[in-house]
């Protein structure tokens, strides 16, 4: 901790003076948190090390453990060895092994799949439960909205945040800036924002993430529930509201409840169609999948609301990190604690440029890569604490994410230069079994997850998207470039985060075009 004071120190000090000319000039009608240097400095350390202090067995700050670290080497020195020895044999052993794991991962969300459609995967309230609690019996709801470059959209944020039925005396929004991000503290100013509003300077300090912010906003939180909006995010206004409802109904060990999310500007391009897609696949039937089989659920990155005292008594988030998200989803999990996925949606604005899209889903990969390999530097511990089965859906779905990603141009490569030129030693490596499962993966696998794509469609009815779903293998390969890329920055930049870009979209002021009848809630009851 004394190391992890003096970096703090060092990056902070050199902040303090733009802090004093923010006083000075632009802040004088926003609401901010007040707090001295000393109480900034401690915060910043409670919000960079405090994980890492509680539980550094969980901590992203190192990828591998060193134990992890001798088990890789080790392997590749195994595997050099036999390939020494026959190269065909190991051959053979890898892409049998690769193959399997394609089979059963590809499987697993087949079931996650068919799974969504049985009760209890989705916790619904209806309009008139959420307006049945009155104004005086709802609790004070924090808002953390990290704000890092985002000046653009401030005004979007304000008044999407403005529109959530719930009374603004009990609303604690945060909206957390970086210090040295003028332009977006100026926008805050321009917006004029109401008093549930607070201004939260983030002093500077290594690393500059997400997470960190938001646990330096945590310890400033009024609220008995917390949730988390991204900046362009647009709740539907009852979602607070439902939220308290079903906290109030669930069992105590319901920490968390996910909210679905979905995309503004789904018809934008075809980028944010696949995104779209994608989306409703992931938080309308892989979740309340993986919720109906009470298994660990990594959060999305917005809109997951919680029991205040339950997220700060496991760590919060971990700042080193690039997928706090799914990560505290698991540690959640493992310290007894489970999560529902809620019956209302939050849109977003999908990313519509390719260069955007890739960065923002190699940092995604990059960090289920991270919890992955995180979670499994201990698993006897592991499984004592979830159980084989559980481990096993951990596996599959955080670790075969980004897995399934990044085997599809080798395999794809071996089929094209099958056909193409049928060589002899691709013959010899694809002896009957594995030749005959790689044929099934090939035909069946790609023929079922092409056709839950264009299922999708019809469950959330939105056949404007179907034409993209049937090009969907193009998204595919965008998918295995970010794979890709991700598994090069896991070795050589961790724990560096990717900003993505908003207010790309083109729909202006109102940032929507969410017509597809059945996106909210409430229209899902009526009907």
């Amino acid at each position: 901790m004394r190391q992890l004071h003096t970096e703090v120190q060092r990056h902070t000090l050199p902040c303090r003076k733009v802090r004093g000319d923010l006083d000075a000039s632009t802040l004088s009608d926003v609401r901010r948190a007040t707090m001295t240097e000393d109480e900034a400095e401690l915060r910043l350390r409670a919000s960079v090390g405090g994980l890492l202090s509680k539980a550094p067995e969980v901590s992203a700050k190192r990828v591998l453990s060193d134990r992890q670290r001798s088990i890789a080497i080790a392997l590749v020195a195994v595997i050099v060895i036999c390939a020494v020895i026959s190269v065909l044999t190991t051959c053979i052993v890898l892409i049998g092994i690769l193959i399997f794991l394609y089979l059963v991962a590809f499987s697993y969300r087949v079931v996650l799949f068919n799974r969504s459609t049985r009760p209890g995967g989705l916790e619904r309230v209806s309009d008139e439960e959420a307006r049945s609690i009155p104004d005086s019996e709802l609790p004070i709801y924090t808002i953390l909205v990290p704000a890092y470059q985002e000046a653009d959209v401030i005004g979007l944020l304000v008044t999407h945040l403005g529109q959530l039925e719930y009374p603004a005396d009990k609303l604690d929004i945060k909206v957390l800036v970086e210090e040295d991000d003028i332009e977006t503290i100026g926008a805050i100013e321009s917006a004029d924002p109401g008093q549930q509003f607070e201004l939260v300077v983030v002093p500077g300090a290594d690393p500059r993430t997400k997470p960190k912010a938001l646990n330096f906003g945590l310890g400033l939180a009024r609220g008995d529930y917390v949730t988390v909006y991204d900046a362009e995010d647009e709740p539907e206004p009852l979602q607070l509201r439902r939220a308290v409802a079903a906290f109030s109904r669930l069992p105590a060990d319901v920490a968390c409840l996910q909210a679905k999310l979905s995309y503004s500007n789904s018809r934008q391009n075809l980028i944010t169609r696949w995104f779209t897609v994608e989306y409703a696949m992931w938080f309308q039937l892989f979740l309340p999948g993986l919720a109906t089989m009470n298994a660990p659920i990594p959060l999305g990155g917005t809109s997951n609301h919680f029991r205040r005292p339950y997220l700060q008594m496991i760590g919060a988030w971990d700042p080193y990190n690039v997928t706090e998200d799914a990560d505290l989803g698991l540690r959640m999990f493992r310290e007894g604690f489970h999560v529902r996925v809620l019956d209302s949606v939050t849109y977003e604005e999908a990313n519509s440029d390719f260069i955007n899209w890739v960065r923002q889903r190699s940092r995604w990969y990059k960090g289920y890569f991270q919890t992955f390999l995180i979670h499994m530097r201990e698993p006897a511990t592991l499984r004592r604490e979830l159980g084989m089965r559980d481990v096993f859906q951990f596996f599959l779905f955080v670790g075969g994410t980004p897995l399934l990603a990044l085997l599809n141009p080798l395999f794809w490569t071996l089929t094209i230069i099958w056909f193409v030129a049928h060589p002899s030693f691709e013959l010899a490596a694809f002896p009957a079994p594995i030749y005959y499962a790689g044929i099934f993966c090939w035909a069946f696998g790609n023929f079922v997850i092409a056709y839950l794509t264009i299922i999708t469609c019809r469950i959330i009815r939105r056949p404007d998207l179907l034409w993209a779903s049937i090009v969907a293998p193009i998204y595919w390969i965008m998918m295995s470039l970010a794979a890709a890329k991700a598994a090069i920055q896991l070795a050589f930049a961790p724990t560096f985060w990717e900003k993505t870009v908003h207010g790309l979209s083109r729909y202006g002021a109102s940032g929507t075009d969410h017509t597809d009848p059945g996106h909210s809630a409430a229209e899902s009851h009526s009907n």
